[in-house]
């Protein structure tokens, strides 16, 4: 029986804008101005730089080791707190998550800083429908291309991989990896560009297929965690 339904963020219940305008705006213009030169020069550095660590490496995700590398004296939640404005929810997020809620205990199962993540749930006031945070960065130091990170949430719940679902929209860390754990794991493929099983273009279609195949986990399970 399922008893926990775990969510990506980024690219899964809000958009890439926010963590796109910090990376690819703010911190570049902060270069720019220190370092007196044009923002297209600056932000085509920084995005080299960024490609050369790539997503697999945790150094990737944390603001702190970029503001150390490029020398901005400026804090860095500064910049998390003035492009707040930034966030967007996916339209189909919110109705998911309310029904679902009632349910189910839900979580989230991140890589990015749990700074990044809390300071857009309290904007859009998300924090509501979540009994628990994890950060893969923030809270296991690891990037949730390993198991491992699925293994601690479900040592953390006291559940078995095989009492969680989880959904999300990498190919590779939401959905390849938690399978091979056990987890019951959804492909989020929201430009429609692939096809498979357990593959889905929306949160909706993922309700609705998670229903059709536990109906009566859905009815009955009550939050427990």
């Amino acid at each position: 029986m399922i008893k926990v339904i775990s969510f990506d963020f980024d690219g899964t219940i809000v958009t890439h804008k926010f963590a796109d305008d910090f990376w690819l705006e703010g911190v570049p213009k902060l270069y720019a101005k220190q370092n007196h030169i044009r923002l297209k020069d600056a932000q085509k550095y920084l995005l080299e730089e960024y490609e050369k660590i790539g997503d697999k490496r945790i150094e990737w995700y944390d603001p702190a080791y970029w503001f150390n590398r490029f020398k901005i004296k400026s804090d860095w939640n500064d910049l998390l707190k003035h492009y707040q404005q930034s966030v967007e929810i996916y339209p189909d997020a919110v109705p998911v998550l309310k029904r679902l809620s009632q349910h189910f205990p839900l979580i989230i199962s991140s890589n990015a800083k749990r700074e990044f993540i809390e300071i857009q749930l309290d904007f859009s006031d998300l924090k509501q429908y979540f009994t628990h945070i994890f950060s893969s960065t923030s809270d296991f130091h690891t990037v949730k291309k390993v198991t491992d990170f699925y293994d601690m949430i479900c040592k953390k719940l006291s559940i078995q991989p095989q009492e969680m679902v989880h959904v999300g929209d990498h190919k590779e860390f939401d959905y390849l990896t938690p399978k091979k754990l056990g987890i019951t794991a959804f492909y989020l493929n929201r430009n429609k560009t692939s096809a498979g099983p357990n593959l889905v273009h929306n949160l909706t279609q993922f309700e609705e297929i998670f229903i059709k195949q536990s109906p009566s986990n859905y009815v009955y399970h009550e939050k427990e965690l």
